[in-house]
């Protein structure tokens, strides 16, 4: 590291500015470019005011410092500040750089904290030559695309998974006996009094609490250190699904929970292929358990174990999720109940269809877990070199 040199922000970029306000009426779900906030994007717009590539840092908020690199064309909000390397520096390095560097701890201590460009530009990096910058980011970028790569195939594999599930159960144009869509086809429909419309002949419509067996969690006394552990029991809570919203599937939260934990607060252990559901702050997060699980008091969560497969089960909910946040009650916060959930009714189709839609989505789910595993893994790794390659441990060549 002897040829490594001391530069200040305002040195190494020759950009480093603030980005400009937008209003809400401005940002769309759909758009030609990105908005970014401080913690990545807000929504899509069709005006950028950046293009190029630069570090994207949260100046405000509980993602006050979060870095990021983009390249494109984007608009930068009032709450990230945009930087850009000069010819000496690769901004991509400059940018994994600073993600690692707390810069959270620079921010004013103002009614309103936060990061000032003035005040950033004048923090120092210990740089390798461009020649280096440009390797070791080289590296990492061929990590983050194909992490990225493999969501893009995950989301496409979640939209045939979804298609397939509304055309068979919500639009009732599965298979017939000739292999025809049956409601296209002119399959015969009888009207259900309760849900008020036509359901294929047949079927039956009863409450949630027929699909699965329902159950609830709890959370053991934070008092005792000894109820939690790094290497126990998983046990999840609806912050843990807020971050895995990416997945399909969980194995672990942020902390276990031990056998004393499990036994102080009567928890019960739920088999792989539970459906998670937090029913509260915020209801609706949903994911698949990769392994046995516990929960806290923020579930009710969905046990397979009464004839209907895990990938049945997963979109049933998903589609009474309109209707579970409907029957939500609670002054403080919204709540759903497990009584709640066992009023909601739904369409119930033959078990021996359920069973061909289970066999063609499985294959699915399969993939999607390989490949969220295959990005755990990446990220591991990505994030266990990132830090000794920025400080010269370890080299690209090593």
């Amino acid at each position: 590291m002897s040829d490594w040199k001391i530069y200040t922000i305002s040195e190494a970029c020759k950009r480093f500015s603030s980005g400009k306000g937008i209003t809400a009426s401005q940002i769309f779900e759909i758009g030609a470019y990105p908005v970014f906030g401080g913690n990545g994007i807000r929504g899509y717009t069709d005006a950028y005011n950046f293009e190029g590539e630069c570090a994207i840092i949260g100046r405000q908020g509980a993602y006050c410092g979060n870095t990021k690199y983009f390249c494109g064309k984007a608009y930068m909000t009032e709450h990230a500040i945009v930087a850009t390397a000069n010819d000496e520096h690769n901004i991509g390095y400059i940018a994994n750089l600073l993600s690692i560097m707390n810069l959270g701890q620079y921010q004013g201590q103002s009614a309103q904290p936060g990061l000032s460009v003035n005040t950033l530009s004048k923090i120092e990096l210990k740089l390798p030559d461009k020649k280096t910058q440009d390797s070791i980011f080289s590296l990492l970028s061929t990590l983050d695309k194909k992490i990225a790569l493999n969501k893009q195939i995950n989301a496409r594999l979640e939209q045939m998974a979804k298609t397939l599930y509304d055309y068979w159960f919500v639009q009732f144009d599965f298979p017939d006996a000739d292999g025809k869509p049956y409601k296209s086809s002119g399959g015969e429909m009888v009207f259900d009094e309760t849900l008020k419309r036509k359901i294929p002949k047949g079927w039956e419509v009863k409450n949630l609490g027929n699909l699965a067996e329902i159950v609830g969690g709890s959370t053991p006394s934070t008092a005792d250190s000894d109820n939690f552990c790094s290497n126990g029991t998983a046990w999840i809570t609806p912050y843990d699904l807020s971050k895995n919203q990416d997945n399909k599937f969980i194995s672990h939260g942020e902390i276990d929970v031990s056998e004393k934990g499990i036994k102080n607060a009567s928890l019960k252990k739920y088999p792989t292929g539970t459906v998670l559901m937090s029913s509260r702050a915020p209801i609706g997060y949903m994911a698949i358990a990769r392994n046995e699980v516990t929960t806290n008091q923020g579930f009710k969560s969905f046990i397979p174990n009464k004839g209907f497969s895990k990938e049945f089960v997963f979109y049933a909910v998903k589609n009474s999720l309109k209707s579970i946040m409907q029957s939500a009650s609670g002054s403080t916060f919204k709540e759903v109940s497990a009584t709640t959930l066992h009023s909601i009714q739904a369409v119930f189709p033959k078990h021996e269809l359920v069973e061909k839609y289970t066999e063609r989505s499985k294959k699915i789910f399969k993939i999607q877990d390989n490949l969220e595993k295959q990005n755990h893994q990446l990220t591991q790794l990505r994030d266990f070199l990132l830090p000794m390659l920025m400080n010269g441990q370890v080299s690209v060549a090593e």
